[in-house]
């Protein structure tokens, strides 16, 4: 068995050498990082005891604790084993590390191993379980395999020669088609072989055209010993990607008159080779080893910042550390065991006012304890401190993209490799820079040599969790806040926009007949209502409505006082921006001691406090007080009640865009601040992107809800029954042109949205020569590329689309007619490595446009949005439809990235990747039928109408499964199906989910 390694081909690149024997036929085991010259060694090694042991880690096969004598199934349960707290006592009573390694047992009781499936059996389901579905699926993969195996290989006497990979070739040279001219020899003497068709794969029943052909030259097809026959195979597309065939050459032996097959892979990608070259993975995609923590047992405290005691708190903040059990309860078991667990045993059965606290308590811990795990991922080895007194500086790799988020205050500890297990120095986090920290330790710390290394693990910065805790504490619980009914609501008509002749401060406002309506409700609601809605779709002007109404309540009441409040520090800044007409004796922006003055906008710097040392705080009880409008993000709000300033002291609190903010997150203003006369007034879209939530466990049980999400599900808020008396849904888009706005309007809000742009910039892309049809601003260009990963990062990235990006781009900024500036760009890429790559292949060229997530982008817009879908996996048999298509068969996700644009919509993507989904196929349906599509065709038909209950992935995995299975007969092998589908799990996703910005 061979065990070779091409370093080309682990690198992402073409070998050229012709004899190696990777050239033609590779086959890796990414278990082991292993390339073999062929599937026949592959399917050998499969069943090494070296692969299974592998195998038995990363499947549910059992794994031995020598420490607690028992046996785990899988490495996903080993790993919450290991991190368990009765793993750890058990470990400390023997005097041992919790982080051992797993024992692979060859025999466990009562079980038998299966070899086909890598899993242990228990022997009274041995003689069931040949014969269940995930068995017999991989029994005919295996067989499948062999059956390809078998056509790829040379045989009885023929020989197929060539390099059937045609490599990365550019535009020009693919429209004029390209050529190889493989050879065929019959070295056995006396022997004659009857050549009697060449075919592609792709004829047989495939609707999309391929890019190859086949030209036989020679009319006289029979090959003797010693001779060749040279036929052509060409490569000519139209547009970039990647195209992928397998080429069938059926052969006769004249003498014993029997058919046979020998195969070829064929390959190309169309494109930029220079762009292909600088995106192609730095490393071979080798999963992280999940390590678990080592305990630390003696930590010499750090020198901490001033910032931390920069604000005067009199109100002490609980340390509501998790409880034991629940972290035990929480480190065995799978996700859907854990859930059931969690809600038999530490939940309340019903969520009312009085188990409020306890349930999202709890919620809380689940995810304070996913969040500490995800850290783990950040984890340094080899680490280097540079000292410059008296600070000691550490590189972070990632620290710009907030991977990892690190803050000033923030606690990083090191140890130095070589010393003590257990012993690590705390380090205060004191500066932050874009790709380093500056730390300051306890004075007995030294950097003794330039040569010293150490590991540097981050620690949770756990106040944004106990603030929340303490608002979940206190006994503020009313019925019409939390849980607000019909009986909540007066029974008098709610007073409407043409009756309260208000004069609005902004005169757009007093033409938009929902938003007035908004702000009348919100004026003359009487004190202790029921919480009200500001239900703003995309483009709506949802934060200029609330404006507006925190505007006329001071304009109408002397004595109100407004609490306001965002998830984020720029949207709380957008408010304090809009709100500058106050003087700065009137209106307040809290920042966090921890924020920067440079992070600050200039213009909102008078309405700030700062201490002398530079640290932003707050200025002294009696001043805050006499504040008619206090701004901050949602976390930050405790410090109103954390400096003293009384329950009520607040008339109203209101929170924009609290859709993106948790429910606890909301309530540390509510519940420290409101008293039976607060009126509360939120913005948002539930249908639009709700918080980050880490925990797969948390967002089961309900915290990815949020507050604003909740309510709406109640009756009182319906928008029809609850209109002007709880809820007004604004309805006027001002971002974006129609045909970008027409989709998610009719899929998403019941068609209720009206274009009402300004028409200068939604109309400033038509007749572009961008647009296939020059009235319709949508481009979807089909292109297939190959979705990759590298070195230990599970992030997918596409070089295909990045590239292909850089030349929208490039022609965008090149057009002196439609003139555009970086910044009126922007980029959505669904997973991190893909936008990094971007970014890689846009520097130089266009380096101030933003390229970031869907969660980044949402309350943004841009002139023009590109998309990068990035999934572009053809293994249709072997993955199920989550694994495939991932991150982007999110609907919320879709809302958010379609509807940023105003002018000029582009998306790139693979249309048989995103057509698996039935929201992705209609919108591929509607651009293609309004004349908006280029690259590849269409492989169904546009026309037909959408099943929403999908089963288009079952569809595609079906035809992919008929295909093998004809070829496995051709073969006279045995038929084949799919295979398991492959679980993405909570280590994959959290990797592109970005960190929250919570201060």
């Amino acid at each position: 068995m061979s065990q070779t390694v091409c370093p080309q081909v682990l690198s992402g690149g073409a070998c050229e050498n012709a004899s190696c024997p990777h050239r033609h036929n590779v086959c890796s085991c990414e278990l082991c990082n292993l390339v073999f010259a062929s599937s026949a060694e592959y399917t050998v090694h499969t069943s090494s005891k070296q692969h299974l042991n592998k195998a038995q880690g990363e499947s549910g096969a059992m794994l031995h604790c020598p420490v607690c004598k028992k046996y785990v199934s899988g490495m996903k349960n080993w790993t919450q084993h290991v991190g368990g707290a009765r793993h750890a006592a058990r470990a400390a009573e023997n005097g041992l590390q919790p982080g051992v390694d797993p024992e692979v047992p060859e025999n466990v009781p009562g079980h038998t191993l299966c070899s086909t499936c890598s899993s242990h059996i228990p022997d009274r389901n041995w003689t069931r379980h040949h014969f269940t579905p995930k068995h017999m699926e991989r029994e005919r993969f295996v067989s499948f395999r062999a059956a390809l195996d078998e056509a790829e290989r040379d045989k009885n006497g023929v020989s197929v020669s060539g390099n059937f990979d045609f490599g990365i070739v550019e535009g020009r040279a693919a429209k004029s088609g390209i050529e190889i001219h493989p050879t065929i020899s019959n070295v056995t003497p006396s022997s004659k072989i009857s050549l009697i068709s060449i075919t592609l794969s792709s004829e047989k029943g495939s609707k999309t055209k391929s890019a190859f052909s086949v030209i036989l030259h020679d009319p006289s097809r029979t090959i003797r010993y010693n001779t060749t026959y040279s036929f052509t195979v060409k490569a000519r597309q139209e547009y970039n990607g990647r195209d992928e065939n397998r080429l069938e050459i059926l052969f006769e032996d004249l003498q014993l008159r029997k058919r046979f097959i020998i195969a070829r892979i064929l390959r190309v990608t169309v494109g930029n080779r220079a762009d292909h070259e600088l995106l192609k993975p730095i490393a071979p995609y080798v999963p992280r080893k999940r390590t678990t923590r080592q305990p630390e047992t003696n930590i010499v405290e750090g020198v901490l910042p001033p910032s931390l005691k920069a604000v005067p708190y009199v109100v002490p903040l609980p340390e509501a550390p998790i409880p034991n059990g629940l972290a035990a309860a929480l480190s065995t078991g799978t996700t859907t065991d854990i859930v059931a667990n969690l809600r038999r045993s530490y939940l309340p059965p019903i969520l009312d006012s009085n188990t409020y606290p306890r349930h999202f308590k709890h919620l809380l811990w689940i995810e304070e304890y996913r969040m500490e795990r995800d850290l783990e991922h950040y984890d340094i080895s080899q680490a280097k401190l540079t000292a410059y007194k008296p600070f000691h500086y550490l590189d972070v790799p990632g620290l710009a993209e907030k991977r990892p988020s690190v803050l000033v205050g923030d606690r990083i500890l090191v140890q130095k490799q070589g010393s003590t297990p257990g012993h690590w120095f705390e380090g205060g986090v004191h500066v932050v820079r874009k790709e380093e920290v500056g730390l300051r330790f306890n004075a007995s710390f030294r950097v003794t040599s330039a040569a010293d290394r150490y590991n540097v693990r981050f620690k949770l910065n756990r106040y944004p969790m106990r603030r929340q805790h303490l608002a979940m504490d206190t006994v503020f619980l009313e019925d019409r806040v939390l849980f607000p009914l019909p009986l909540h609501v007066p029974r008098i008509p709610y007073p409407t926009q043409a009756s309260a002749r208000i004069k609005a401060f902004n005169p757009l406002i007093a033409t938009n007949t929902p938003q007035l309506q908004a702000v009348v409700s919100i004026v003359k609601r009487v004190p202790g209502s029921v919480p009200f809605v500001i239900f703003g779709p995309p483009g709506t002007g949802k934060t200029v409505t609330m404006v507006e109404a925190i505007r006329q309540v001071l304009a109408t009441d002397p004595h109100a006082r407004i609490l306001a409040c965002a998830p984020s520090n720029s949207a709380a800044d957008l408010i304090a921006a809009r709100l500058m007409a106050w003087s700065v004796d009137e209106l307040f922006r809290f920042y966090a001691p921890s924020r920067g003055k440079d992070q600050v906008p200039l213009e909102l710097q008078n309405y700030t406090y700062a201490r002398p040392d530079g640290h932003f705080s707050v200025p002294p009880l009696a001043r805050m007080k006499r504040f008619r409008v206090v701004v901050s993000t949602c976390v930050s709000a405790s410090v109103v009640s954390g400096i003293g300033i009384p329950r009520g002291h607040y008339t109203h609190i209101f929170v924009d865009e609290a859709g993106q903010a948790t429910e606890p997150e909301v309530m540390i203003a509510i519940k420290t601040m409101a008293d039976t006369k607060t009126n509360i007034v939120l913005s948002g879209d539930p249908k639009q992107l709700g918080p980050i939530i880490r925990s797969a466990i948390a967002r089961e049980l309900g915290l990815e809800t949020s507050y604003i999400e909740r309510l709406m599900h109640r009756e009182i808020y319906d928008e029809k029954k609850g209109y002007g008396a709880s809820v007004v849904k604004l309805t006027k888009n001002f971002r974006s042109h129609n045909a970008i706005l027409k989709f998610p309007n009719e899929h998403f809000y019941k068609g209720e949205l009206q274009q009402c742009g300004d028409a200068n910039v939604i109309n400033s892309y038509l007749g572009s020569p961008i647009l296939l049809c020059k009235t319709f601003p949508i481009v979807f260009h089909a292109i297939s590329g190959k979705d990759d990963r590298e070195a230990s990062s599970p992030s997918f990235f596409n070089r295909a689309e990045a590239s292909q990006v850089k030349a929208y781009v490039e022609s965008l900024r090149s057009n002196r007619r439609f003139r555009i500036t970086d910044n009126d760009i922007g980029i959505i890429a669904p997973y991190h490595a893909q936008c990094l790559k971007i970014r890689a292949v846009l520097r130089g060229v266009a380096d101030g446009v933003k390229v970031g997530s869907v969660e980044e982008f949402q309350g943004q817009e841009r002139r023009v949005i590109i998309i990068s879908t990035v999934r572009s996996s053809r293994e249709f048999v072997e993955y199920d439809l989550k694994h495939t298509l991932g991150f982007v068969a999110n609907p919320r996700r879709f809302n958010v990235a379609v509807t940023r644009a105003q002018a000029l919509l582009i998306v790139v993507g693979d249309p048989d990747v995103l057509g698996l989904d039935p929201l992705w196929r209609a919108f591929l349906n509607y651009i293609h039928n309004s004349g908006g599509w280029t690259g590849r065709d269409i492989s169904w038909d546009p026309l037909d109408e959408v099943d929403e209950g999908g089963g288009y992935d079952r569809a595609t995995r079906a035809a992919a499964q008929h295909d093998m299975n004809a070829f496995t007969r051709r073969m006279e092998a045995l038929t084949i199906a799919g295979v398991e589908a492959v679980d993405g799990g909570d280590d994959d996703t959290n990797v592109d989910r970005p960190w929250r910005d919570v201060e």
